[in-house]
């Protein structure tokens, strides 16, 4: 995603000399061919995270389209208030790049891993939170910012996702994708986990479950349209995140079903509402906590006897 991210953001510089990448002093093994390309066009805030949002957010104001670059946790918690004050209170054309959603800094640990940040920036005023589920999506959803007038947050894998989307996908922020159809429960993955999700629907299908899958890569805004439409036609949903399960995908799409008249069996899977203490990579973290596909598959079974139960 990483990579996809940076392709297509060099591609917009290119045409658009308002497009301006500011980082915290990383990223330097992919940002430096943009770097090299449109000088005036970079900046390297150095390991000053609230300075970074505050220059980007004064860029904004004087016409830019800023992108701030970082890792996990460092462009969104440890600026926070300037995030809010800075560039939300003043709607400015900041989009927050945050790479390694989730557990994808595994082995450095909590300070690394980005657990409650679509929690935290879906509730600040008119911020738009995207969280691709791969690589392709990664790209659109880059386009998709930039065209997008006022703040808005990326939320990236670290490298080396796999590819989900076959071919070309008709995307638009804040509308989900519908992967697949099916008729006894919907899988709503946001984020990394899409492909993971994909592979339990797989194997829900060779044993008799049929599985509708949806990508709801935009969280703020959500597509209640979607979600309120798959309770319908299933009967039972299961949403799936490596993100606390509070405040995020799954409390999104709860707070959606309570105003809804429609009904249905209702599960949430993500992180628990704990400092990760395990060191490892980011599947066997992911594992440790329950979301693997094979966990996946379990809850999604039992879902649909509950369903049938009621």
């Amino acid at each position: 995603m990483r990579t996809a991210f940076l392709k297509t953001l060099t591609e917009l510089a290119e045409n658009d000399p308002r497009i301006t990448l500011v980082v915290g002093d990383l990223g330097f093994s992919v940002v430096e061919d943009f770097a090299r390309r449109f000088p005036s066009q970079f900046l390297n805030a150095g390991v000053a995270e609230q300075n970074m949002t505050s220059l980007a957010a004064g860029m904004a104001l004087s016409g830019r389209v800023v992108f701030t670059y970082s890792i996990a946790n460092f462009p969104t918690l440890r600026c926070l208030e300037q995030i809010r004050n800075d560039v939300c209170y003043h709607g400015a054309d900041v989009k927050v790049v945050s790479v390694g959603g989730g557990y994808a800094y595994g082995a450095l640990g909590s300070t690394h891993h980005a657990t409650e940040d679509m929690a935290i920036l879906r509730a600040l005023p008119g911020m738009c939170v995207v969280a691709p589920g791969d690589p392709v999506e990664a790209a659109h959803a880059t386009k998709g910012l930039a065209a997008r007038k006022g703040p808005g947050y990326l939320r990236l894998g670290k490298a080396g996702e796999p590819v989900v989307h076959a071919g070309s996908i008709d995307f638009l922020l804040g509308r989900a994708l519908i992967l697949r159809d099916g008729r006894d429960i919907a899988l709503i993955s946001t984020g990394g986990m899409l492909a993971t999700v994909t592979r339990a629907a797989d194997t829900l299908s060779a044993a008799g479950i049929s599985a509708k899958v949806i990508s709801m890569h935009t969280l703020k805004p959500l597509d209640t349209g979607a979600i309120t439409g798959a309770a319908r036609e299933t009967g039972a949903i299961l949403t799936v995140e490596e993100h606390s399960v509070i405040g995020g995908l799954g409390s999104a799409v709860a707070e959606c079903l309570a105003q809804s008249p429609v009904r249905a069996a209702f599960r949430i899977m993500g992180l628990p509402d704990a400092f990760c203490r395990k060191v490892g990579g980011q599947e066997y973290l992911r594992t440790s906590v329950g979301l693997s596909a094979g966990d996946i598959v379990s809850a999604a079974r039992e879902l649909v006897s509950r369903k049938g139960g009621n």
